[in-house]
């Protein structure tokens, strides 16, 4: 279900003028959304607390995105809580909701906050949204105390604050100084130069890479089809169906359709297994190799 309200400012009225929910209406909306997927009751639900969604989102605003990425990303968050709420627990959906928000919010600052990843590790993430706000107290304090921190001081006292390494510290202190540049610029002035983008490693297949791997499909194509093989008809069936289809046959279906009992198929199915291991024996060792 997409979000259908106006961005900007339409959506903030639209939120506020929305019902308050009392607790036994809001869990059988919830009931009726999980139990029954009535769109209607999750868009009721979802619009009487989509004003709590866009308190949150207001909170990222100081984070570079526009307040209505903010605001559609939180609704996001609070459309994902719905699917997941089990009303059945005894937990308010807002009280519930605001951790999906705020992770949600959280990702998407992190994404858009620049072209190279910043980490999201819990870390990473704790760094990032507290660092500036650690910093500026602890240089107030010092600075109550009479102190003059330098720059490593307050770096150790921030990881100490914050619960993380100092290493840490000093990374995401780096990325976050730092400004995006252009791949495609170049890495030295005049027509020869090369493109940043050029230096980075392809981390995809490499065509050696795919040669190797289609090689190896097709031999092991070849040997399977060579044990299969020395197998009767009706072993050739009863494999194909069991272990080369999906889903597998049971049983009891071939059973009825060989006339057989459930039990003499396990059988044959065991015995044409056997045949194709012995006849799969000698390339034991390339199997293994394929198989990594």
């Amino acid at each position: 279900m997409a979000l259908d309200f106006d961005p900007g400012q339409s959506l903030s009225r639209h939120a506020r003028a929305a019902e308050l929910l009392d607790a036994d209406t809001e869990r059988d909306l919830a009931i009726a959304w999980r139990d029954h997927r009535d769109e209607a009751a999750l868009h009721r639900l979802i619009t009487a607390y989509m004003r709590l969604a866009i308190s949150i989102a207001w909170k990222f605003k100081g984070y570079g995105a526009s307040m209505n990425d903010l605001i559609q990303e939180a609704g996001l968050g609070l459309m994902k809580a719905a699917d997941r709420f089990d009303p059945d627990r005894g937990v308010r959906f807002s009280t519930y909701a605001v951790w999906w928000i705020r992770a949600g919010m959280q990702d998407f600052v992190m994404r858009n906050w620049s072209m190279v990843r910043t980490g999201s590790t819990s870390s990473q993430k704790s760094l990032f949204f507290n660092m500036r706000r650690v910093r500026a107290r602890l240089e107030a304090d010092a600075a109550a105390e009479g102190l003059e921190l330098d720059s490593h001081q307050l770096r150790e006292r921030i990881a100490t604050e914050i619960g993380v390494a100092l290493k840490d510290v000093e990374l995401m202190e780096g990325r976050l100084a730092g400004s995006d540049f252009s791949l495609n610029a170049l890495q030295s002035d005049g027509d020869e130069g090369r493109e940043w983008i050029e230096t980075l490693e392809d981390d995809g297949e490499q065509a050696s890479e795919r040669f190797e791997r289609e090689k190896d499909s097709t031999r092991l194509r070849e040997w399977l089809g060579d044990a299969l093989g020395t197998l009767t008809e009706r072993e050739q069936k009863i494999i194909a169906a069991r272990k080369l289809t999906n889903p597998a046959r049971t049983l009891e279906s071939l059973g009825e359709e060989l006339g057989l009992s459930k039990e003499r198929v396990r059988q044959i199915e065991a015995g044409a297994l056997q045949k194709m291991r012995r006849k799969l024996a000698p390339r034991e060792e390339e199997l293994r190799g394929m198989m990594g």
